[in-house]
């Protein structure tokens, strides 16, 4: 099958999550400086999940590009890394509704979704080199058969974060943070084969 279907698909449910977290902004009750510096907590949880949604598409760009087909497993693959990147808008705005400093459950429920997330991309992942020639597949040679240091990294750190938001969820909201500057610049494995 070809790949153009399921790209401006996944396209279109990105821009589609960031409409609607965007959308999930209020402003201020009150005009004034004062009232939008008292709500910095709603902008920087919009600002990380949108930076995420980001990372995920740019990566995503990146994967799709090197390879030339797509077949069944690759879409639900494709679906359920999705589905769970859909749930940003809800845990984003529940993150953003405690004031003035994250809560233990959004914030936990924010790091089960952005775990959950970066699990689904490995069988997106195996099912597209499965389906465009294996381990001598462009994108299995990109991605080699090690796992990605930034990929262990980061799911050490969704699970700190999640167990920090029992009692420090200021320590979750950091970790978060930091594993988007750690993926904020594409996968160069990829990008140095296509």
């Amino acid at each position: 099958m070809d790949k153009g279907r399921l790209e401006a698909f996944t396209d279109g449910v990105m821009a589609i999550i960031i409409t609607i977290m965007v959308l999930e902004l209020k402003p201020p009750r009150e005009p004034t400086w004062h009232a939008l510096a008292a709500d910095w907590h709603v902008f920087v949880a919009y600002v990380l999940s949108f930076v995420y949604v980001g990372i995920y598409w740019n990566n995503h760009h990146h994967m799709m590009h090197s390879v030339e087909r797509v077949d069944g497993r690759v879409m639900w693959a494709n679906l359920l890394l999705l589905f769970w990147l859909s749930l940003f808008p809800f845990t984003t705005a529940w993150l953003s509704q405690v004031e003035p400093a994250p809560s233990s459950v959004p914030t936990a429920a924010y790091g089960i979704v952005l775990l959950m997330a970066a699990l689904s991309w490995v069988p997106l992942g195996r099912s597209l080199i499965a389906c465009n020639g294996g381990p001598h597949s462009r994108l299995a040679r990109a991605i080699g058969p090690r796992a990605d240091w930034k990929a262990v990294v980061s799911t050490v750190a969704y699970a700190a974060g999640i167990a920090f938001a029992f009692f420090a969820p200021i320590v979750s909201s950091i970790l978060y943070a930091a594993v988007a500057a750690l993926w904020f610049i594409p996968d160069r494995r990829i990008e140095q084969t296509t």
